[in-house]
Parts: structure tokens; C-alpha cells; sequence
């Protein structure tokens, strides 16, 4: 089967007619804090639903022990969560930061844009989807905002399409910490 590799924002799509596989690109931090969920879902949360199983088992009769058909569902949500992330784990990567253009936006770029409607001014890094946290600052290179950003430079107009229209942003400054 031949692969056809296409490169949309920080994901890599193979593509012949159906999704074959989604890369998807980290910082040391957002990898770190992946590795520790994973590793607690594992060690500790798998452990304690087959324990909670166990302890609705001896409370008697299967057919009839609503806390057993509970225990067994959240067994199963627990098990595709872990799956989940052992997908997107195995197929992360970490960004190698001195390979990054530091003359346009990019992941991990900071950068400073500028509402040309309102000339409101603000100040967001672009990271990966799971790592985007809008209370720091941080926003996804998938979102609206940073797709219209990636790959602009300072001084140029971002014209980025949301549901109440089209938003005008200038690049300010753009950096890495």
C-alpha cells in the first residue's frame, strides 16, 4: 500500500482515503506530563478497578449487582483511555527547538499580535494540542487563532476566520523562551 505523506500544521497525515496514521509534536514538558499519566493510569488506576471488581464480585448474585456492571464499565473506560494514550504516545515526537525558524511563528513560538479592530494587544505560545492552556497563554497551532498565526512573520497581518467573522491580528514580535 503506498503512503502519501501530508504535512497540516505540526500532524502528519498518511493518506489513501482513510487516516493511517496522526504524529503529533511535544515539548519535553508536554511529553513528560503524557509519560506521567499514562504511568499512573497504568500503576495505579488499573490496579484499583480490578480491585473495586473484585470487592463487587463477593457482594453476591452477577445478574443483579448494579456495583459490579459499574465497576466493569469504568474498568473499560479506564482501558480505552490507556489505549488511547499509548496510541498518541507512541506516536509522539519531541521538538528539537534549535531546528526551529525563530523568524516566524511556529510551535513554541511567543508571539505578540495585535487586534487591528479593537488594537487590543496580546501575548500567546503556540504549542501542541494537548499541551494548549488558554489561562497561561498558551494555545493550539490546531486552533482557529493558531493556524491563522503559523507561519507568519513579524510585521505581517494574520487574517484568521472565527464564527463572528473574520479577525485582522498584526505580528508584533515573535521569540522563543
Amino acid at each position: 500500500m503506498e503512503r502519501n505523506p501530508v504535512l497540516m500544521g505540526f500532524f502528519l497525515f498518511y493518506i489513501n482515503d482513510e487516516i493511517m496514521s496522526t504524529v503529533s509534536y511535544y515539548t519535553a514538558e508536554g511529553l513528560k506530563k503524557l509519560r506521567e499519566e499514562l504511568d499512573y493510569l497504568k500503576s495505579v488506576m488499573r490496579p484499583k478497578a480490578s480491585q473495586d471488581i473484585a470487592d463487587a464480585r463477593d457482594k453476591g448474585d452477577l445478574s443483579e449487582n448494579a456495583e459490579y456492571d459499574a465497576a466493569k464499565e469504568a474498568q473499560g473506560m479506564l482501558e480505552m483511555r490507556i489505549a488511547k494514550l499509548e496510541e498518541v504516545h507512541s506516536n509522539a515526537r519531541l521538538i528539537d527547538e534549535t531546528q526551529l525558524d525563530m523568524s516566524k511563528v511556529l510551535v513554541l513560538s511567543n508571539v505578540k499580535i495585535k487586534n487591528q479592530a479593537n488594537g487590543m494587544e496580546m501575548k500567546y505560545t503556540l504549542v501542541a494540542e494537548s499541551e494548549a492552556d488558554l489561562k497561561t497563554g498558551k494555545i493550539s497551532v490546531t486552533s482557529p487563532i493558531g493556524r491563522g498565526l503559523l507561519g507568519k512573520s513579524v510585521g505581517e497581518v494574520a487574517e484568521i476566520t472565527v464564527p463572528n467573522g473574520v479577525l485582522k491580528f498584526e505580528i508584533l514580535e515573535v521569540s522563543r523562551d
